[in-house]
């Protein structure tokens, strides 16, 4: 009994807190709902007042153009004699007029009704020739006052506004009446135009209810309700609206809150589907009265929002006072539970400070391990580049032993001449020929200074390269190169070419292993036309954007197809036995990709091997020491 009671509360409880939200979120709605209904209500006031007192102003402002130009000498003139005179100078005067004051067209029409000249003389629909004695504007001109019309013009079929002015040729007798009519009509589409751009529908309507104007060109020359066979006959007398069909626009009131304020709808149409607030306001100028349609989806809008954030508080209440007695529960609860949490929570708090030491311990040996195999991989990089920098020595030493046959012919020939040179100044001291013995003297300090310039460029070939690339100039590695090849060039007579442009070259490089690779790749080149004819060595530079590529050819025999693709592997050779370890392109190969570039090797179009070196392109030189011209100054 007691559960039953308590499930009991609980659902009234529950009811009663579903009814207070409903209730909440209905009251809410209706005051969002009135209050935006009397916003929008405002609002469209606001524009409705604006937009009528806009077009009122745009029809006003050609008001006085009739009897302005009906005033005219020139038109009264014409007018008392119009066969006997040519219609264009009057014409275009009135096409000038027609262009300054912005209206549709002006015309003249005599007293008969025929019109006699027109802004529009240029066009097919030419108003000239036509009769508008049926017109209401003809008809309140030609009895002496000013004439108003709204209508579709009978040869355009355009929407316009026409103001109208008697013409007198002889307005100083009592009971003279006018002779012609001038009359000035003006479009209605740019004031609709700029409805458009506004967030509301507007109509004009004129006194049969008739849709004249509106924002939406589907609902134009539309009318309002349905006319009776009798009024549709009478505006076809009039022919205001010509032959248009005026089928109803499906307008549906649902409400009427206020005098000039609805609430309307659409049965049919651009507007069909979607409610509307409708405010009037009577035109009494011209007799017409301007609509303008607000739509309610914001009133919509407000109330489901308002009701939705009520609907929300209400909950945010509800839960609050929901969570507090929930609260309140679990805290006894917790109380009960409190010393059993606490006695867990000292056994897992222990079992995991054993935890933790086990692991703090692994974590310590393998730390340790990993400190160990840190420093043993250190120590082997150091050990890896020392013996890379000890090989590519000892590969330049390799290319010494090469060139010391050449350079040992080069080194006996100054000597030979050295010891006759000092043989024959000792003969001229004896004989007292002391200027001949200063000229054999001069020729030995020559020889010497050849010598020491062969040793200086040995010298420079054997030493350790720096740290840091820099700026390089090519074709000087390229001259130096060559001076160590001089004696084996001459002998083995090569033809050597040159293939660069005139202005200085550099490459971001190091210098000493930028020119031991072109003195490994030109060596390698003079050992392959060995057995050639006529040996030609060609040494191109050429520049590509950020890249310089320096090129090697010879006209040897060139590469094997199955070995170009292992001629850079270390130990790798295609000499024969004892000519050679098969470590110089794989260590070139190395130096360059060092450098930040790549060495490539293919066989020339015309026969023979072709290397490729392509390095970073560099805007100049630094201010390095060249140590070139060091070793050079002390031997000299």
């Amino acid at each position: 009994m007691p559960m039953l009671s308590h499930r009991r509360v609980r659902q009234l409880l529950w009811l009663a807190v579903t009814l207070g939200l409903v209730l909440a979120m209905w009251q809410s709605a209706l005051l969002a709902r009135d209050q935006a209904l009397q916003e929008l209500r405002h609002d469209a006031d606001n524009e409705l007042r604006l937009s009528a007192a806009s077009l009122i102003g745009h029809l006003s402002r050609h008001d006085y153009l009739p009897a302005l130009l009906a005033s005219r000498e020139m038109v009264r003139r014409f007018l008392a004699s119009p066969e006997s005179q040519d219609p264009m100078p009057l014409n275009r005067l009135l096409d000038r007029f027609r262009a300054t004051a912005g209206v549709s067209d002006i015309y003249l029409i005599n007293r008969h009704g025929d019109t006699l000249a027109a802004s529009n003389w240029h066009r097919p629909d030419t108003f000239i020739g036509q009769n508008y004695a049926f017109r209401s504007y003809f008809q309140d001109a030609i009895a002496g006052r000013d004439g108003r019309f709204y209508g579709l013009g009978v040869q355009s079929g355009e929407r316009g506004y026409y103001f109208s002015a008697p013409v007198w040729l002889d307005d100083t007798e009592p009971n003279a009446s006018p002779d012609g009519v001038m009359v000035v009509k003006v479009l209605l589409d740019t004031v609709e135009a700029s409805w458009a751009e506004q967030d509301a529908e507007l109509l004009v309507t004129d006194k049969d209810d008739i849709i004249f104007m509106a924002s939406r060109p589907e609902l134009r020359m539309k009318a309002l309700q349905p006319i009776s066979d009798d009024q549709r006959e009478a505006l076809r007398d009039t022919r205001r609206y010509a032959d248009k069909p005026l089928t109803p626009a499906g307008l549906a009131i649902t409400e009427t809150p206020g005098k000039h304020s609805q609430r309307v709808g659409f049965q049919r149409g651009p507007l069909a589907g979607e409610d509307y607030l409708g405010l009037s306001r009577p035109m009494p100028e011209f007799d017409w009265e301007m609509y303008i349609l607000k739509s309610l989806a914001p009133v919509i809008q407000a109330q489901w929002l308002a009701a939705l954030l009520v609907g929300g508080l209400y909950g945010v209440v509800v839960l609050a006072g929901g969570i507090g007695w929930q609260r309140l529960r679990l805290r006894r609860e917790r109380e009960q539970f409190a010393d059993r949490e606490r006695r867990t929570l000292a056994r897992a708090r222990d079992e995991l400070e054993l935890n933790v030491q086990r692991r703090t311990r692994d974590l310590v040996e393998t730390n340790r391990r990993l400190s160990g195999e840190i420093e043993e991989r250190r120590r082997a990089e150091e050990r890896l580049r020392q013996t890379r920098d000890e090989l590519i020595q000892a590969a330049k030493l390799a290319v010494l032993g090469q060139l010391a046959a050449g350079i040992n012919h080069e080194l006996n020939q100054p000597l030979a001449a050295i010891r006759a040179y000092a043989e024959n100044a000792a003969e001229f001291l004896a004989r007292s020929r002391t200027e001949a013995a200063k000229g054999n003297l001069a020729q030995i300090i020559e020889l010497t200074d050849r010598m020491a310039e062969i040793s200086a460029q040995l010298r420079q070939f054997s030493r350790k390269s720096g740290d840091r690339p820099t700026s390089v100039s090519v074709p000087a590695c390229f001259d130096y190169a060559l001076r160590l090849f001089q004696s084996r060039l001459r002998d083995a007579r090569v033809t050597v070419e040159r293939d660069w442009p005139e202005e200085e070259i550099w490459v971001r490089a190091d210098l000493v292993r930028l020119e031991q690779v072109l003195v490994n790749l030109i060596g390698n080149a003079l050992q392959a036309m060995g057995q050639t004819d006529a040996p030609h060595l060609q040494l191109s530079i050429e520049s590509d954007g950020d890249e310089v590529r320096i090129r090697v050819t010879d006209n040897g025999p060139g590469i094997a197809e199955a070995h170009l693709g292992r001629i850079f592997e270390p130990f790798f050779t295609t000499k024969s036995p004892g000519s050679g370890l098969g470590l110089g392109l794989s260590i070139s190969a190395r130096i360059i990709d060092d450098l930040g570039g790549r060495l490539t090797a293919e066989n020339a179009p015309g026969g023979g091997a072709r290397f490729t070196i392509t390095l970073p392109r560099d805007s100049g030189p630094e201010a390095i020491v060249d140590t070139r011209n060091e070793e050079h100054d002390t031997h000299a």
